[in-house]
């Protein structure tokens, strides 16, 4: 590490690393309850369950795009976060939200509104906690010697991330105007914002495993961040069909749905082809297949399987039925768990001073895990298949129709215990990596360089020392 500040990130990413585990935990105890293994449905109701496994999704990657902020932006800037001590402040009052929230949960104090479930006096701690976290990103990034781009486009999705919450406070007495702003948050966050934040951290970590030049990577941000902002936004419309709103809805969420793989397409032609264009020796393997395989996973998940369902034609059956678990497993994973590991997987050997990308470990958790949820999604998406055939066209009552694709979920736990191997596996590699080190802070800083200008350099260097025998000769 090239700053002592970014230590901070490293605590950040231990809590994300705890929420993901307990996330992991209640997906198992959705997933026995829906074969029948119901024992501890009294203390832990499906309900429940449920809404705790989507809010830690949620909070755990907020913890982790925080966490590669306080990495990236003094790199970037070129200076020290603005306030260590207010960085901590933020990190333990996250975590106290998080753990009363998820209590609460068990005691059904919630708004019961689907993906912001947290209870509404939780919510102003939620904005105080972002809006110091804000503080100190921006006062740092604008304080420094530099704004380059990438930086600039990870705050501005972080920024608006901040504001997009906002709708999701504002109560309603009309059903209808409580769904239609809530998916401001929950859709705009998802398929809108948050991919300004992994276009962000996809840029600062091909910058640096790749060599390629920043001017060349980050020409391609504009990109992204143009049909982000083009499919994204008018494509909340496919969240609109059917909730009372008007009928050019249809038409709009259908059109702009179309597009909306067009992003994710640009951020997989921008990894594969930086990665082409590189001199792909960076030693740390492991960080760049967790970089590119988000770029590709996300483009499959997010943009090709979403299209496969948001037309309003589809969409007519497929609403509310499994076939939407299948795509927002591979999406979430794709988009922004894996590239919320790539960062931690590149961050742990320089905020440690340990090597340990060489791992075993570390490359059987990348296959073991891609493989596990690509076995969980397949799962879904047959059982999602099922239901909408015999729910929607052979009209069979919701309850038998679940008894009759349960065998599916046997198949989605097998692949579920791959991928928690494979994600076991990665903590176990973070935990082995140890503590941040001041000493650390040696050894990194040959990374201000790109490999080819490396390579000039070392061979500029090695002509001036043959010129100089050939003289003293």
């Amino acid at each position: 590490m090239k700053y002592k500040s970014q230590k901070v990130a490293y605590w950040f990413f231990a809590l994300c690393m705890l929420l993901f585990s307990l996330q992991i935990i209640y997906g198992f105890i959705m997933g026995f309850d829906r074969i029948g293994i119901q024992g501890l449905h009294e203390i832990i109701p499906f309900n429940v369950a449920r809404a705790v496994h989507t809010n830690l999704l949620v909070v755990w990657l907020l913890t982790g795009f925080m966490g590669a902020a306080y990495y990236i932006i003094p790199e970037e800037a070129q200076r020290e976060l603005i306030s260590v001590k207010w960085a901590y402040v933020q990190l333990i009052s996250l975590a106290i939200v998080g753990v009363v929230t998820i209590i609460g949960f068990h005691f059904n104090h919630w708004e019961g509104r689907k993906f912001l479930e947290i209870p509404r006096e939780l919510d102003y701690l939620v904005v105080v906690n972002v809006l110091l976290f804000l503080f100190i990103i921006l006062g740092t990034l604008f304080k420094g010697k530099r704004q380059t781009t990438t930086a600039l486009v990870l705050s501005m999705g972080l920024l608006f991330a901040a504001l997009l919450y906002i709708p999701g406070m504002i109560w309603f007495d009309s059903q209808v105007m409580d769904s239609f702003f809530r998916w401001w948050v929950v859709h705009l966050w998802v398929e809108g914002v948050w991919e300004l934040i992994m276009g962000g951290i996809l840029s600062f970590l091909l910058i640096k495993l790749t060599g390629v030049d920043r001017e060349v990577i980050e020409k391609w941000l504009y990109v992204i961040v143009g049909l982000t902002f083009l499919s994204g936004v008018l494509g909340t419309g496919h969240h609109y069909y059917y909730i009372g709103v008007n009928k050019i809805w249809l038409i709009v969420g259908g059109i702009f749905s179309a597009l909306e793989p067009l992003a994710f397409l640009a951020m997989a032609l921008f990894a594969v082809n930086m990665y082409r264009k590189g001199e792909k020796s960076h030693p740390n393997k492991i960080a760049l297949f967790w970089t590119i395989g988000s770029a590709i996973v996300s483009f499959v998940g997010a943009g090709l399987l979403g299209f496969a369902h948001t037309l309003p034609q589809t969409n007519l059956y497929t609403h509310g039925t499994l076939v939407t678990a299948m795509h927002a497993h591979y999406a979430f994973w794709g988009a922004y768990a894996m590239i919320v590991l790539a960062m931690i997987s590149y961050a742990l050997p320089n905020l440690t001073g340990r090597k340990r990308y060489q791992s075993a470990q570390g490359m059987m958790a990348f296959w073991l895990s891609n493989i596990g949820i690509l076995g969980m999604t397949v799962a879904f998406g047959v059982a999602g298949v099922a239901q909408v055939y015999m729910e929607r066209k052979m009209k069979m009552d919701f309850m038998v129709v679940q008894s009759e694709i349960s065998i599916h979920f046997v198949v989605l736990l097998i692949c579920a215990t791959m991928f928690t191997t494979g994600i076991g596996l990665f903590i176990f590699d973070f935990i082995k990596y140890g503590r941040p080190t001041d000493e650390a802070l040696e050894g990194t800083h040959d990374e201000t360089l790109s490999f080819p200008e490396i390579k000039k350099g070392l061979n500029h260097a090695s002509k001036k020392k043959n010129a100089f025998s050939e003289k003293i000769k």
